[in-house]
C-alpha cells in the first residue's frame, strides 16, 4: 500500500514538472497559477477585513445598546446645529438663507440680520424648544441695529 502511495505522489509531481515545465505553455501556466493564487489570497485577506469591520461593528453597536442614552447628555454640536436649522426653518416664508446657526457644548448661536424683528424672536423660541439645546445666544438683528456680540467677546 505504501508503495502504491508513493507511486501515486511520484507520478502528480512528475505530471505537474511537465505541465509548468513545458517549454512552449509553461511559462504562461506558471503565471496563470501564480495570479489565480495572488488574487485568491487577496480575496481571503478583504474577507478577513469585512469580517473583522463586521465584528467590530456588532461590539459597537452592542456598547451603544448597553450604554443608557438619557436627555442628560448634550446631542454633538453638528448634529445640533442640523437639527436646529431643521426646526427653525420649517416654515415655507422662514429666511433660510440669512440665518447662520451652529452648536458650542449645547449652546445654540443664531447669526445673521432679518428684516422682520418677529422672525428675530420666533427663530430664538424654536430653537430653545429643540430637545438637546441648553441655551441659545440669539445673535440675529435687524439692518438698523448694529450686529450684538456673543458674551464674552468684544
Amino acid at each position: 500500500m505504501a508503495r502504491m502511495v508513493t507511486f501515486l505522489l511520484g507520478a502528480a509531481a512528475g505530471a505537474a514538472g511537465v505541465y509548468f515545465l513545458d517549454p512552449a505553455s509553461g511559462a504562461r501556466r506558471r503565471n496563470q497559477t501564480r495570479d489565480q493564487a495572488l488574487a485568491k489570497a487577496r480575496q481571503g485577506k478583504e474577507e478577513a477585513a469585512r469580517q473583522a469591520t463586521q465584528a467590530a461593528n456588532k461590539a459597537q453597536g452592542a456598547v451603544r445598546k448597553a450604554t443608557p442614552s438619557g436627555s442628560s447628555e448634550p446631542a454633538y454640536d453638528i448634529t445640533l446645529a442640523r437639527t436646529v436649522e431643521t426646526e427653525i426653518f420649517r416654515a415655507p416664508d422662514a429666511p433660510k438663507g440669512r440665518v447662520s446657526v451652529n452648536a458650542e457644548n449645547g449652546v445654540v448661536f443664531l447669526r445673521g440680520e432679518i428684516d422682520d424683528p418677529q422672525w428675530i424672536a420666533r427663530l430664538g423660541d424654536e430653537a430653545s424648544r429643540v430637545p438637546g439645546v441648553a441655551a441659545v445666544r440669539n445673535l440675529l438683528h435687524t439692518s438698523a441695529t448694529p450686529a450684538p456680540t456673543a458674551p464674552g467677546t468684544s
